[in-house]
């Protein structure tokens, strides 16, 4: 259940009243008139159950309020209190639906803003980016796969990528070129960044032995590319836009895990730093490869969605 806050301009408030009694998904509506300032007007507040969130919300837009008033959502994780009758029957009607109930659907404004939240480039970001590269140069060098894992789960370029999906699926050119400057940006320093690192480290004899004989077993799946590739970028993409709408943080996780982004950026710097032109390469389509089937995935998988649980 949800709790909104909303501001409604005097003129507006009776339309907006009726139209949020006469919703069988709507309760505890309380509405205190020219209560609101900044903006001023109507102060109205209500709960709402997931199910029915999406249309209220969405017409709550219609009129205007999210322009010449205010409208703010808050997530309920407890409600102590019976349904009413109507409410009831719904229930007991959304039961017979099947498996796609409406009480289970995404409320759309708040997957946006958690989406959204994600997408602030600052410069933790870029740091964060390239520390994680600088761990995968690390554990390329040292064979270490443990190291390659920590630098899955520490990079964030996953909030970029989804973000530039989510500007693509509203045809947000900004938010699309925000995120896609940001990935360009960040992966930029990262191989820049390992570019250097590697550089030192051989300069100062301190390659590790076994790098120095080709024996890499860890990083050969970063730089040959190949169908198991894209059917893993595929799959993680499918399991990051669900963990989104369903606001799974645990799940999300996976799927830094699965992605093969930051470990490819590492390897071509590593690559270039030792000359190995073919690894570097082949660590380039890599990289290439997951962000664009995470992209796309991204944007296949917001935009069904929501086609799905319209028409539920």
């Amino acid at each position: 259940m949800l709790h909104v806050r909303a501001v409604s301009p005097a003129g507006l408030s009776a339309r907006v009243v009726a139209r949020l009694t006469a919703d069988p998904g709507v309760a505890n509506l309380v509405v205190q008139p020219g209560a609101a300032k900044r903006p001023d007007g109507d102060a109205i507040s209500f709960d709402v159950h997931n199910g029915a969130a999406n249309p209220v919300l969405r017409e709550l837009r219609g009129f205007g309020l999210d322009e010449d008033g205010s409208i703010t959502i808050t997530q309920l994780d407890a409600a102590l209190s019976a349904p009413d009758r109507r409410t009831r029957q719904r229930a007991g009607k959304d039961r017979r639906i099947g498996i796609l109930r409406p009480e289970s659907a995404p409320v759309w404004e708040l997957v946006t803003s958690r989406i959204e939240a994600g997408a602030q480039y600052a410069p933790s970001f870029y740091v964060l980016l390239t520390l994680a590269g600088l761990i995968g140069a690390v554990g390329i060098l040292t064979n270490s796969l443990v190291l390659i894992v920590g630098a899955m789960v520490v990079g964030p370029e996953y909030s970029a990528i989804i973000a530039v999906a989510l500007g693509l699926a509203r045809r947000d050119r900004h938010g699309a070129g925000a995120g896609a400057g940001a990935l360009a940006a960040g992966f930029g320093l990262t191989i820049a960044a390992t570019l250097a690192f590697g550089l030192v480290v051989r300069a100062t004899g301190r390659t590790p032995v076994a790098f120095s004989h080709g024996v890499r077993p860890v990083a050969d799946f970063i730089y040959s590319p190949d169908g198991f590739s894209v059917i893993v970028a595929v799959l993680a993409g499918i399991v990051g836009v669900v963990s989104l709408t369903e606001a799974r943080a645990s799940t999300l996780i996976g799927v830094f895990i699965s992605v093969t982004t930051i470990p490819a950026a590492a390897s071509i710097g590593i690559s270039i730093a030792y000359a190995l032109w073919d690894e570097a390469g082949g660590s380039a389509l890599q990289l290439l490869l997951n962000v664009v089937v995470l992209v796309a995935v991204g944007y296949a998988g917001l935009v069904a969605q929501r086609r799905i649980w319209r028409r539920t």
